[in-house]
């Protein structure tokens, strides 16, 4: 898989071999690890250099202040989804973790399975929380979940989610009740139908130009009244979409 299509996490631990060896748990996993951190310092210096999807952060680290301070200068600057991972379970630093709104609160020696799972529920909660106002999810989600981060696609592959950059996304194409992603590098199969797709990613960008495809109309190369050009992808342009398609651009 490629690596900008990995959620990236940084990891903030100071006990150098757990976070080696959580590094190399979560990469085996699929995940991207973007960098460890020993301190608060390092944390956020990472954070701004770096995309980061997910925070995992103990909370008795070293430097100047704590993994709680560290995870509120982070989240100030970017909201993210934030994990803690600690042995601290006293009330005092309970209450003050909560004031960060994290996403989970996880005690060492930490579960594998258990820590994969509360990452993927983690960035669900984030991206449903991060919906536009009025924009309710259904109460029954889907098999195959999309997430949306501002400009970046989570959908989920197997057991966990693969990230996607709006701007990568080429085609949607429908087929029966499977949308497949067509991108610059791979495509990804859904089991969802167009229509649902669309609704759920809800994006400018994406216009849908006949009953079975909806094109990024950013990457267009070329077009007439019967269809477009994408790279080397050539889509059918359907009369019943053409006015909307021509709508998408902006005249001078």
């Amino acid at each position: 898989m490629e690596s900008n299509t990995k959620v990236n996490i940084l990891i903030v631990e100071d006990e150098a071999i757990l976070a080696m060896a959580l590094s190399d748990s979560l990469e085996a996993e699929g995940y991207n690890v973007v960098g460890i951190a020993n301190n608060g310092t390092k944390a956020v210096d990472l954070f701004e250099r770096n995309q980061v999807d997910l925070l995992l952060c103990d909370i008795n680290i070293k430097g100047e202040f704590d993994g709680i301070e560290t995870v509120r200068r982070i989240t100030n600057a970017r909201p993210i989804p934030v994990i803690y991972l600690t042995a601290l379970s006293d009330s005092d630093t309970l209450e003050r973790a909560k004031q960060t709104y994290p996403a989970a609160y996880m005690t060492k020696p930490y579960n594998l399975l258990n820590l994969r799972i509360s990452i993927d529920m983690s960035l669900h909660t984030f991206s449903t929380r991060s919906l536009p106002a009025g924009k309710v999810p259904t109460a029954a989600p889907e098999r195959d979940t999309i997430l949306q981060i501002d400009d970046d696609v989570f959908i989920k592959q197997g057991y966990q989610y693969v990230k996607i950059h709006f701007s990568d996304i080429l085609i949607l194409e429908a087929e029966d009740i499977y949308t497949t992603f067509v991108t610059t590098t791979r495509k990804y199969a859904l089991r969802l139908p167009l229509t649902a797709v669309l609704d759920k990613l809800n994006h400018k960008r994406l216009v849908r130009v006949h009953r079975s495809y909806a094109v990024n109309i950013s990457r267009v190369d070329v077009f007439n009244d019967h269809e477009m050009t994408i790279g080397t992808h050539i889509v059918p342009l359907g009369k019943n979409y053409k006015d909307e398609f021509m709508n998408s651009f902006r005249f001078k």
